[in-house]
């Protein structure tokens, strides 16, 4: 019999991968919306046109109930994100980026991580919102509703856009397993290279992901 104590070791290095592959996505998540946004509704539009038709394609049983829901306007702020997402339900399902201060019948706030874990069904909504990290405005229905869409589906984002890649669906594995190495990988690279080119790596982000909320 092993002992609990390497059992809970190994639990542990096993789940932290997973936690790190998660930090990336976040990041990534952040980076696309920043671009997004300063690509507009134009450019911007078609990415999240193509990215809504990957979805559908993998969950269509969702996607059949999002689009008998009555005409309505979700928006879905993740706080520490440069930009906002404006979902439509309805007959004219669309998703678009915006300002958080866009108009809507329900809006959904909180990390751009917890959304992520929401969206994916890796974590209880209404555990987040009782830990006050997540904030609901407007009408509640819509939003249970939406919940009720997603409930089950056993989404993976980041999964399902790789798989419509084609041969890059099997490079996710591999990102996801070395995304501890890849991170500690740039932090040392930050650390080490000289100040030019740390403050060129700053511009970058902030240019990619934007500001930070309350940085």
């Amino acid at each position: 019999m092993r002992d609990p104590g390497f059992m809970v070791q190994d639990q542990a290095q096993e789940m932290a991968p997973d936690t790190r592959a998660r930090d990336v996505e976040v990041q990534l998540t952040r980076a696309g919306l920043g671009l997004a946004r300063r690509l507009g509704d134009g450019a911007g539009g078609l990415l999240f046109d193509r990215l809504l038709r990957i979805l559908e394609a993998r969950h269509p049983r969702a996607f059949t109930a999002l689009g008998e829901l009555p005409d309505a306007r979700l928006l879905i702020d993740p706080v520490d994100a440069p930009a906002a997402l404006l979902l439509r339900v309805g007959p004219t399902l669309a998703l678009r980026v915006c300002d958080r201060t866009a108009e809507a019948e329900a809006t959904v706030r909180g990390p751009c991580a917890r959304l992520l874990d929401l969206l994916e069904g890796r974590i209880d909504g209404d555990a987040l919102f009782f830990r006050r990290e997540l904030s609901i405005e407007g009408d509640t229905a819509l939003i249970l509703a939406l919940r009720n869409t997603l409930d089950g589906e056993e989404m993976d984002l980041f999964g399902d856009v790789a798989a419509a890649a084609g041969p890059l669906r099997h490079a996710l594995p591999v990102a996801r397993r070395n995304a501890g190495r890849a991170l500690d990988l740039l932090a040392a690279a930050r650390r080490f290279a000289p100040p030019p080119v740390r403050w060129g790596m700053a511009v970058l982000e902030r240019r990619l992901i934007g500001p930070r909320q309350g940085a």
